[in-house]
């Protein structure tokens, strides 16, 4: 994707953490991390003030209903699978003994 004549750089969200603590330590100023890190430093702030808005979230523990949420999530997805995996054996069955 091509703005204004450069590639946007896209981020993973471990990169982020990294440069949203660099700029909460304070130690090097927004432009200075915005050249390190070839990152805009308003965005350099939205990461930074993410963080500190949901750094409680990395002490929180699962809800028990969040893991009963995905194991059901998960086995309703082999279920499907298996499901379609028998009808196309009764297909290929019922096309074979004929």
């Amino acid at each position: 994707m091509y703005t204004h004549g450069y590639m946007k750089k896209v981020f993973t969200p471990k990169q982020k953490a990294v440069v949203a603590i660099e700029a909460i330590k304070g130690m090097k100023m927004p432009s200075q991390l915005a050249s390190e890190y070839e990152a805009h430093p308003i965005q350099i702030g939205v990461w930074k003030k993410r963080l500190l808005t949901n750094a409680h979230m990395a002490f929180a523990q699962p809800k028990e209903s969040d893991y009963r949420q995905d194991l059901i999530d998960r086995l309703y997805r082999i279920i499907g699978q298996r499901d379609t995996e028998l009808e196309w054996l009764k297909k290929k069955l019922h096309l074979d003994s004929s």
